[in-house]
Parts: structure tokens; sequence; C-alpha cells
């Protein structure tokens, strides 16, 4: 009786943990009064959130970059104003500058940047791993906003099926930890 218990339980864990990557993402675009992209992974962020631009998804981003980075000598924020320029939507993108360096602290800087718009919702451009805890960050330290989310795919960082891919399941336990970690002790702070 033990054994079949324990198979049980361990099919459980295996049905289940081959479901992580796919319960991280959380990929419904909405319309909205804004996108805000995420600080990070600016290879597949912005391009995302370009696309559902012109796609009429909102009328203006916002493209979250860390104020304090440096790269070769250029401010991480001059470098998204030097990317914005070169677009044909350039009116209706902007820099967020983020002073924050977790998403919890990236709260703060994007309500900074979004309340002199009057925006009330809110289409967040990120990573398809911190797609949900992003959202759940968003709409626990924002509740003035409703938030949606788009995820941006980069097959080389992550993908669903987590066990097939080293850096795949490297991404999937940090993200899972993160979201514990969000859920068991930041949330209630």
């Amino acid at each position: 009786m033990r054994i079949r218990i324990l198979l049980v339980v361990l099919l459980l864990l295996i049905a289940m943990g081959s479901q992580a990557g796919r319960f991280l993402v959380v990929d419904k675009p909405q319309r909205a009064d804004a996108i805000v992209v995420l600080a990070g992974e600016t290879s597949v962020r912005p391009a995302r959130a370009l696309e559902l631009l012109r796609q009429g998804m909102a009328p203006h981003v916002f493209l979250d970059a860390e104020s304090r980075d440096v790269i070769y000598d250029q401010k991480l924020t001059d470098v998204a104003q030097h990317f914005i320029s070169a677009q044909p939507d350039k009116d209706r993108i902007s820099v967020c500058p983020i002073m924050g360096l977790s998403t919890y602290a990236e709260t703060d800087d994007v309500n900074r940047c979004l309340q002199p718009y009057g925006v009330h919702t809110v289409l967040i451009v990120t990573s398809a791993s911190h797609t949900r805890r992003a959202l759940r960050i968003f709409r626990h330290r924002l509740p003035q906003y409703q938030f949606a989310a788009a995820a941006a795919q980069d097959p080389t960082h992550f993908g669903i099926f987590w066990w097939t891919n080293r850096e795949w399941a490297k991404t999937t336990v940090d993200e899972w930890i993160k979201l514990t970690w969000w859920e068991v002790v930041d949330r209630w702070r």
C-alpha cells in the first residue's frame, strides 16, 4: 500500500513539475492606456512592445531603463533614448528611468512615470518566465491600475519544456524561487 501511495505521489510531482514552466507564463495582452517594458533583456522586450504598439494595443510605450547602469561609458537611459530616436513611432515612446534594482522596487518608478499621463490600464511587457511574478507584484503594489501582461519570448533564455535545456531549467528554478519568495515574504511586508 505504501509503495502505491509513493508511486501516486511521485507521478503527481512529475506531472506538476512538467507544468512548472507553463505556470510561470501569462501571455494575455489587452488594450491599455500604456505599455510598460520592464527593465532587463533589452534584446526581446522592446521589440515585443513596439509590435504591440503598432497593433494598436496602447497609444504609448514606456521603456524602463536603469538610470545608474553604464554600458561602454554610456548611461543605459541614453542608450534607450538613442534606440527610441531610431523608431518611426518615436513620439509615442518614452524612457522611464528606474532606480530600483528589483521588480518590487521598479513599481515605484513606473508609478512615477505613469502618473502625469492619467493612465488607468497598463500592459506589462517582460520576459515570458517573469510575467506571472511581475503581474502579482504590480497588482499588489499599484492597485490603482489594471494590469495585463504580454510575454516577450526568448528561446535562448526560457522555454516551457524547461527540462529539455539546461538554461531553461536554470531560469525556471530561479523564477520559481523568486515567485515563492514574493508569495511567502515580500508580499507581506
